[in-house]
């Protein structure tokens, strides 16, 4: 799921912009500086914690041995799977902040027609769960190779 480390970089912005407006409010003595900073900064705080609270408890991911499975949503939940043979690549991105906290992106792009293009946010231990990801879709289509490969040739009984 979301890791709360996928927003340092956010939480850190948004405290920078809390500190220059009460410092802003206290050294301009203007009312529209004081009210500015009086709406502007709870409103940052709350969209951040709002956006922590949907991604942290609103999606979910599961990986099993033939399938990926993730919901999303809060009030109205989302279930889709991915068949790992399905999934074409997987990759992952991680930015400055990320690869402080080890956190990052991973994209799984499928053939799976209603997730084409899925994009996972705040995965903490990024590498290790994309290539965990991508060795068990490896592993499925080695299998799937095999039991194709045993159909095409059936062993002659006399």
């Amino acid at each position: 799921s979301f890791s709360p480390k996928g927003m340092y970089g956010s939480w850190a912005i948004a405290a920078v912009i809390t500190l220059v407006g009460i410092i802003a409010a206290m050294l301009i003595p203007l009312p529209a500086v004081f009210i500015a900073a009086s709406i502007a900064v709870p409103i940052i705080w709350i969209v951040l914690v709002g956006q922590y609270l949907t991604l942290r408890w609103g999606v979910a991911y599961k990986l099993t041995n033939q399938r990926f499975l993730h919901e999303q949503g809060l009030l109205r939940r989302v279930h889709n799977r991915i068949l790992l043979i399905d999934i074409e690549d997987v990759t992952f991105v991680q930015g400055l902040m990320d690869r402080m906290f080890n956190v990052g992106t991973i994209t799984l792009t499928s053939t799976d027609v209603s997730d084409g293009k899925l994009v996972m946010r705040g995965i903490d231990n990024v590498e290790r769960v994309a290539n965990l990801i991508d060795d068990a879709r490896r592993e499925e289509r080695r299998k799937r190779a095999i039991i194709l490969q045993q159909h095409d040739h059936p062993s002659s009984s006399s």
